[in-house]
């Protein structure tokens, strides 16, 4: 039987769903039908347990993969600040308690950074993506962008810590950035196109 042409991306933020795709459509997998969990009601959500963003992306991907018959990516990605230790972290977007309440987490970072002078903001994105196929095989690759964060949000686009981070080189947070500029540097777009070889090669020899 031959590899289905769908793709399943392990996740059900709308956001990221747009993101993947049009990362993953700019890298030639036009031909693949790209799908979120939305898709798939039935599927259970997977807590994201692990301690490490590879982990936590492995194991989203596997238990869609599982669930589904299809090939899965997932990634895991977040928010690290030098003077915290690297946290957020893998617990970015539940860092104010409530996943995915991007509002609260941004302005208790915010908060918790208020007293750290401009040179000490240091931060980086950090990204794993994850693909597994239901018949076995496994590839992780990893993505990283560094730079500050700024003490108010600006810009429009993106979500999550988009609004108060500026890439290193750059004066404009990544929400201040159109979509196509955010994919050419995200910590997200690096590691779906380290990726998309193995993606490409899950689907080879569909017809």
């Amino acid at each position: 039987m031959s590899t289905p042409r769908r793709l399943v991306l392990a996740t059900r933020n709308a956001h990221k769903v747009v993101e993947l795709r049009r990362i993953l459509a700019d890298e030639g997998l036009d031909g693949v039908e790209v799908v979120g969990a939305e898709a798939f009601p039935q599927v259970p959500d997977v807590a994201e347990t692990e301690t490490t963003f590879a982990g936590n992306a492995l194991l989203k991907a596997r238990a869609i993969a599982a669930a589904t018959g299809l090939p899965a990516v997932a990634d895991d990605s977040g928010l690290c600040v030098d003077v915290l230790g690297g946290s957020p972290g893998v617990f970015s977007a539940r860092w104010a308690g409530r996943h995915g309440d991007d509002r609260a987490n941004l302005e208790l970072l915010l908060a918790q950074l208020a007293d750290v002078p401009d040179e000490q903001r240091t931060a980086w994105f950090a990204c794993a993506a994850a693909l597994v196929l239901p018949g076995g095989g496994e590839s992780v690759a990893q993505g990283r962008l560094d730079g500050v964060v700024v003490r108010a949000p600006r810009g429009q686009h993106g979500f999550g810590y988009d609004p108060i981070f500026v890439p290193e080189g750059d004066t404009r947070t990544t929400a201040e950035l159109e979509p196509a500029e955010k994919d050419a540097i995200s910590h997200r777009g690096r590691a779906f196109r380290a990726l998309a070889p193995q993606v490409r090669a899950a689907f080879a020899s569909t017809p």
